[in-house]
């Protein structure tokens, strides 16, 4: 199930999970009065499961948004691109008939919860606003065997967080 830890704008369906970055705002270009702006983004969408008794990552893809309203997109493409895989239209023409069969209403929904993310307005604001302060955003969901993440961060973030420890070497 999705929580959301973040600016206490709680939604039930998603987990927004932040590390400090640097200030910045949303939308412009450098130049803006000093501030920094955030202008490009890196998401990776990821499955996780246990083999062998261990958890292990398998990539679903990575996407450098150059704008932060193309990371948002991606997001949500990738959220609704799961949604569908894990519960496919029975009607669609392409399944045959009866290979399809209903789960228990106790098995989480993980494909609701994504297609209730991407409809929840307040949540892609949320996620916008961390985004463009600079901080990284986690949205993650699991049923019984897969968790499923979504992350996104600035990549100005990264690299001022990279020059940080350059910069603070001492002279002597």
């Amino acid at each position: 199930m999705l929580n959301s830890l973040g600016r206490g704008r709680a939604a039930p369906s998603c987990t927004t999970s932040t590390t400090q970055g640097k200030r910045g705002r949303t939308g412009g270009r450098p130049g803006n009065g000093g501030e920094i702006v955030h202008d490009e983004f890196l998401c990776h969408v990821t499955a996780y499961g246990i083999c062998g008794g261990r958890r292990i990552g398998v990539p679903l893809g990575t996407y450098r948004a150059p704008t932060l309203a193309l990371a948002l997109w991606w997001l949500r493409d990738r959220a609704s691109w799961i949604a569908e895989r894990l519960d496919p239209d029975p009607e669609a023409p392409y399944f045959p008939s009866n290979s399809m069969a209903p789960v228990a209403d106790t098995v989480p929904d993980v494909s609701g919860e994504l297609r209730a993310w991407c409809g929840d307005t307040a949540q892609q604001e949320l996620v916008a606003d961390e985004l463009a302060a600079g901080r990284l955003v986690r949205i993650a969901t699991s049923d019984d065997t897969t968790e499923y993440e979504l992350l996104a961060e600035s990549v100005d973030a990264l690299r001022m967080q990279r020059t940080i420890p350059v910069l603070s070497v001492p002279a002597a």
